[in-house]
């Protein structure tokens, strides 16, 4: 969220979003030095936590240095020395998103490297694969470095943006697939429907973009949509943009899990592990937002005003809510979906 505006924030809190995780990434250009990726480590770490504290979403992040910025080798090695003094921190579930950007040999080193970290400090993975007409062929060259690394559980390994024909070839080989949501380029909506239903849902992870590119914070809502248009079921979509997530981030300590019924008006949240109390600084007592990263109450009047002006519901005056996860890399989010989508 680090290249989202605050209107993004709240409108995601407006439409039920619960929380965001965002891994490291490429910002646009490439950083000149080790102490802007300590900088950004603290944006992930304490800054975006408290900007989405503000409105009721606890963050999540994972740290490295992204493949696009991984081509200097040395370089690349200094960023991740800084690795370990933020590793600790309550909003960081893992190594990522590393992998490969332009499939080249340096980008092979540091990507097997930070395979390393992640074993020596017993993290979840997630892993970038490239776009475009790199796409499958760093997905094998990805695979095949896997496969030889018996010390890493496939459980605790997240391949993201896949696409039709490198989705089957992650399955496969045992690990999570991801499905990374773009407004009309890479994997639409449509096209994350079509692998659906054509591999079913499990060991996958559904999100949306939301980068520095054109990018849609709630495109989950549209696949959401296009999957009970199929007819899937309210539990098959809830699996899918719930419990998926739910099992592959549950599997980090600090992340706490949740149930559709903890997300009803009146029953509370019950999701994170930010529970922040905003702490004051100076004889002004002006909040210092670089601080609030421990507890702060989630906007359930804000949600439940934004739900309650809603038509669609489950009927029986019951508000039923599907939580998902999204990128932003990746929300957690809470909003209807009509029995009978239309």
């Amino acid at each position: 969220m680090v290249c989202r505006t605050t209107d993004e924030y709240r409108a995601m809190a407006q439409a039920g979003c619960l929380a965001v995780g965002e891994p490291a990434f490429w910002a646009g250009y490439d950083r000149s030095s080790a102490d802007g990726f300590r900088d950004y480590f603290v944006q992930l770490t304490e800054c975006e936590p408290a900007r989405a504290a503000k409105f009721g979403m606890d963050h999540y992040t994972w740290l490295c240095i992204n493949p696009k910025e991984a081509q200097d080798v040395a370089f690349a090695r200094d960023v991740m020395k800084l690795i370990p003094e933020f590793i600790d921190r309550p909003n960081v579930l893992g190594i990522g998103e590393i992998g490969l950007n332009r499939n080249t040999s340096h980008e092979m080193t540091i990507f097997e490297e930070h395979l390393d970290l992640a074993v020596r400090l017993n993290q979840l993975v997630l892993i970038h694969t490239p776009h475009l007409e790199d796409k499958l062929k760093g997905t094998v060259m990805i695979l095949s470095a896997l496969k030889n690394r018996p010390d890493l559980d496939p459980c605790r390994v997240l391949v993201d943006h896949c696409e039709e024909h490198t989705f089957p070839l992650v399955k496969e080989a045992g690990y999570w697939a991801g499905l990374t949501l773009y407004p009309t380029s890479k994997l639409n909506p449509k096209r994350a429907a079509d692998i659906l239903e054509l591999y079913g849902m499990d060991r996958v992870w559904a999100n949306s973009a939301a980068d520095w590119g054109d990018s849609d914070p709630l495109a989950l809502t549209a696949l959401a949509c296009e999957l009970r248009r199929r007819g899937f079921s309210r539990q098959e979509t809830e699996r899918l943009l719930l419990e998926n997530p739910e099992t592959f981030m549950g599997q980090s300590p600090k992340f706490r899990k949740g149930s559709p019924c903890e997300f009803r008006p009146g029953r509370g949240r019950g999701y994170g592990p930010l529970d922040p109390v905003l702490e004051k600084d100076g004889e002004d007592g002006a909040q210092d937002d670089r601080r609030v990263i421990q507890k702060a109450p989630h906007a359930d009047s804000v949600k439940q005003e934004f739900v309650g002006s809603q038509d669609v519901g489950a009927g029986g005056g019951q508000k039923a809510y599907i939580p998902f996860v999204e990128k932003t890399r990746f929300s957690f989010s809470a909003f209807e979906i009509p029995e009978q989508a239309q």
